[in-house]
């Protein structure tokens, strides 16, 4: 081994002197290559794959949450995104025809019950009906004459038919009682006839038996005249009675003629109302159609109205869904007006046919060619009137809750 000497111990280093200028000469290596074009690139790479790699991270997070959201909500809700809130939107017609005098309401205008909406010219209804009112009267009036003529012609053929009857009577009397001093003056004369052909009876004594039986007889004869005179003024008092009859059977006419006259009366009073026309519930005008001074026919559509308080959502649910779906079950409700504000309801009724059978132009596939479609079923799901909000039309999303299918 060779001798130490001092300059031996001089350039010897220690372990922590070589380490710290290990250390120094790595930081400027390290410098000088950050100041080289080669390390600033490498400084730019490492910088965009760590954001990078952070931007990924971030996506995959969302897309989980995202995802198990939907999963979620498939597995315990039955949504769709196109419902529509609805309503009985009432069209109001007119009945008649004739020129708009009046139009009293406008769209988005309240109204109640009974409220009138618009007139309709009454002039010439009100003239008919004024017409029809006055043949009424008549009616009434001829009928009072007829009524009293009937009155006495009653009176004056009721004591014209006793004063004959008693006639009658009188004459039937007389007629009966002459019958058999008729019989017995024959007898006489028969009797006086042959006493005098024995020569018994003179001469005078059979005049005068013949001359009594010919009185008795011109007695009969006048009594059977008066008889059949009488029997024929009672039949003419009869007769006088029959024109109560007649009268009897224009009174009916003229009872037929004013029921008739008053169902025209009727019609035209309801002719006369709807020329008023008048609101059928209580709501608010959705739209106007017609303006005053515009001629409208029967039939013609004149305002839109429905009740607010009347609403509900209807939703198109695919079948595929339909069995999950009962009667009262919670319904979660987001409507696209009104985005802040969370709204509930309850399954009302499932539809008993699906959309596509209600279509203008069904397709029942003669050629053959088919192409399997979902089909939807309607659902109406029941809500509240929120003061006013809610709307006929307005687009809603709706998640009905099937967690529980008891419910």
């Amino acid at each position: 081994m060779p001798p130490d000497d001092g300059t031996d111990l001089k350039n010897k280093k220690t372990p922590g002197q070589a380490t710290n200028k290990a250390k120094a000469a790595l930081t400027q290596a390290g410098e000088g290559l950050q100041a080289s074009p080669i390390g600033q690139s490498f400084n730019g790479r490492g910088l965009f794959y760590v954001l990078r790699l952070g931007l990924i991270g971030v996506a995959v997070t969302a897309a989980l949450i995202l995802g198990g959201r939907e999963i979620y909500n498939r597995i315990n809700f039955v949504y769709a995104y196109d419902s529509r809130i609805d309503a009985d939107l009432i069209i109001v017609s007119s009945r008649v025809a004739g020129w708009v005098t009046s139009l009293e309401v406008t769209e988005g205008s309240e109204i109640s019950k009974g409220k009138l909406l618009a007139a309709i010219d009454s002039r010439e209804s009100k003239l008919s009906l004024s017409e029809l009112e006055a043949q009424l009267l008549g009616l009434g009036a001829e009928r009072q004459r007829m009524e009293a003529k009937w009155r006495l012609i009653d009176k004056q053929t009721t004591s014209l038919y006793s004063s004959q009857l008693s006639q009658l009577e009188a004459a039937r009397v007389v007629a009966s009682s002459l019958a058999p001093q008729l019989k017995l003056a024959k007898r006489e004369h028969q009797r006086a006839q042959k006493l005098f052909e024995r020569k018994v009876f003179s001469r005078r004594q059979l005049d005068q038996a013949d001359n009594a039986q010919q009185q008795i007889e011109r007695q009969h004869q006048i009594a059977a005249a008066e008889l059949k005179a009488a029997q024929a003024k009672l039949e003419e008092a009869g007769a006088e009675r029959s024109r109560l009859d007649v009268l009897d059977g224009d009174l009916n006419m003229l009872k037929h003629r004013k029921a008739e006259l008053m169902v025209k009366r009727e019609h035209q009073k309801l002719d006369l109302d709807d020329r008023t026309i008048k609101s059928p519930i209580t709501g608010v005008v959705d739209k106007t159609f017609v303006k005053v001074g515009e001629y409208v026919t029967p039939g013609q559509r004149l305002a839109l109205v429905h009740d607010p308080s009347k609403i509900w959502i209807e939703a198109n649910i695919k079948e595929t869904e339909i069995r999950r779906l009962k009667i009262g079950q919670k319904v979660e409700i987001s409507i696209d007006a009104y985005p802040d504000t969370g709204f509930e309801g309850r399954v009302l009724s499932v539809g008993n046919a699906t959309t596509s059978e209600f279509t203008l132009l069904p397709s029942p596939n003669p050629s053959g060619n088919f192409t399997k479609i979902t089909q939807r079923l309607p659902v109406r799901i029941a809500i509240d009137q929120q003061q006013g909000l809610l709307r006929p039309g307005m687009m809603v999303e709706i998640y009905i809750d099937v967690r529980n299918p008891d419910r």
